[in-house]
């Protein structure tokens, strides 16, 4: 037997400014790309560890994965689905660790064209494919996949077994054990990210439902909150059931979980509150607190966020915190190669002043940001290395650029060359900075920090600042997207 294991991962922000070449994936391809991919806690991991235990030979052609931006220039995703197909020859099953939410200059469609594409060239081999909890589903993926399923954590902490899971499905289905059919459901609901998260509410109520479904016999059943910086005809909640030979069955269940999520909602739909109100709380919770409670109040900026495609250079929290007179900030990082170079060249113990930020236009919501020059010392210059010791891609390897640190008194700033999510307490203390000394932690995260730096913090305040995150939709330009949808209109009916 010869699979086909491959991964493309790409969360698509239509409104993003930051551009995706091929660089941005660093594509790894054959070898290379096994070694890429192997022990890793992903799903393409998964499945090598599955085939190779099955005996099977092995075929990995590329494994590539980029941070999420804007639209995937045309020719990066021609290529990377190009090395996909053209590997596909000859193969008997094909195992795919995909997102669910890429978007292409060329493809609205990013998964679906793939697997339309792959499916001409294999019309009869099984095919797996394991998605991000935040793809954003259509009818061409459900067509053209034997099995699919998602995440059940956000934040995303079992990547790994749900490559397990899809590939153990298949497995069973070659070897006659099991017999999948798919169901689906994709109610007119663009949900928030801030909404999505499995831990409470009612995207953990809609996700026991996918786990209860499953011990009762459904092979697999996932909820996926979708995506909804996508300016595409649906990025929306949607619910797969694969069952068992029986597909009225697998309707019955999809369709269920789907009504529940519909009638709930309300509780996907995010409100966020003045960035000068939360910048008070911020400071009211601080004063308030324990004194014997040193530990910091923690500032997501979750409208700037790497993660969903946020440039990493916008200032409005930052600013607004100093202009109600906060103090003892570490904030970062701050993407701003330009500011790097100065503060390099400025050297260690330098006074300087320079504009910080705000540097990256906006122009689909039409913001135009002016950087505000900023005075401090340059309190420490690094590489931007460090190693993640956990729990979410444990042992990888960080890298964000040349990066330093300007002290401004009121608050310590970290400065990258690239933008970075904050997977470990590693992108302070790399550079000198304690975060638990810290009074306030400003940081341009939504959840993938909460397991490492809720532990530290005495209280979580949101901060929607101006970035191509917000999650306020009234600021987007929605053009393509198929209304009536809520929460964009106010009455929308949906009959299931």
């Amino acid at each position: 037997m010869k699979i086909l294991i491959a991964r493309l991962n790409h969360e698509t922000n239509t409104f993003s400014p930051v551009p995706t070449p091929l660089g941005a994936f660093a594509p790894a391809y054959g070898d290379a790309a096994y070694r890429a991919a192997k022990g890793t806690r992903t799903a393409a991991a998964a499945f090598i560890d599955l085939a190779e235990a099955a005996g099977a030979d092995i075929v990995v052609p590329v494994i590539a994965g980029a941070n999420p931006s804007g639209r995937v220039a045309a020719e990066a995703y021609t290529h990377l689905c190009d090395t996909i197909i053209a590997a596909a020859h000859g193969c008997d099953a094909v195992m795919l660790d995909l997102h669910g939410a890429m978007v292409a200059e060329n493809s609205d469609d990013g998964e679906g064209d793939l697997l339309r594409r792959l499916r001409a060239v294999l019309p009869h081999a099984p095919v797996a494919v394991a998605l991000d909890l935040h793809g954003n589903i259509t009818q061409a993926l459900v067509d053209h996949a034997d099995i699919a399923v998602s995440f059940k954590t956000y934040p995303h902490v079992d990547m790994y077994e749900t490559g397990a899971h899809a590939g153990r499905l298949l497995l069973d289905m070659i070897a006659g054990r099991v017999r999948p059919v798919m169901a689906w459901r994709r109610p007119p609901l663009i949900t928030h990210t801030l909404r999505s998260r499995t831990d409470e509410g009612a995207m953990q109520r809609a996700v026991a439902l996918a786990r209860e479904a499953e011990r009762d016999g459904m092979l697999a059943v996932s909820v996926l909150a979708g995506f909804g910086l996508a300016d595409i005809a649906a990025p929306c909640l949607s619910v797969i059931v694969v069952g068992d030979g029986d597909p009225a069955k697998a309707d019955e269940v999809a369709s269920r979980i789907a009504a529940q999520a519909w009638a709930e909602r309300d509780g996907f739909a995010y409100q966020a509150e003045p960035l000068s109100s939360s910048i008070a709380r911020a400071a009211q919770l601080a004063d308030s607190a324990d004194r014997a409670d040193a530990r910091p109040v923690l500032l997501l900026d979750h409208g700037d966020n790497c993660m969903s495609g946020g440039t990493c250079d916008n200032m409005a929290v930052l600013h607004e915190a100093l202009a109600q007179g906060l103090t003892g900030i570490a904030v970062g990082p701050v993407c701003d190669a330009e500011a790097v170079a100065a503060l390099v060249d400025a050297g260690v113990g330098a006074t300087i002043t320079l504009p910080v930020g705000d540097k990256v236009a906006l122009p689909q919501l039409e913001v135009y940001p002016q950087s505000r020059p900023l005075t401090g010392t340059v309190a420490a210059i690094t590489d931007g290395e460090y190693t993640i010791t956990g729990p979410t891609y444990t042992g990888q390897r960080i890298r964000m650029g040349r990066t330093a640190l300007l002290d401004i008194g009121a608050a310590q700033i970290v400065v990258t060359e690239t933008p970075q999510e904050h997977w470990d307490l590693g992108i302070f203390t790399h550079i000198g900075i304690d975060p638990h000394r810290a009074r306030f932690l400003l940081l341009k995260s939504r959840m993938y920090c909460r397991p490492v730096f809720v532990p530290i913090a005495r209280a979580v305040v949101e901060c929607d600042g101006e970035g191509v995150t917000s999650s306020r939709y009234e600021r987007f330009p929605f053009r393509r997207v198929s209304r009536p949808v809520y929460p964009l209109d106010g009455n929308v009916a949906w009959a299931g």
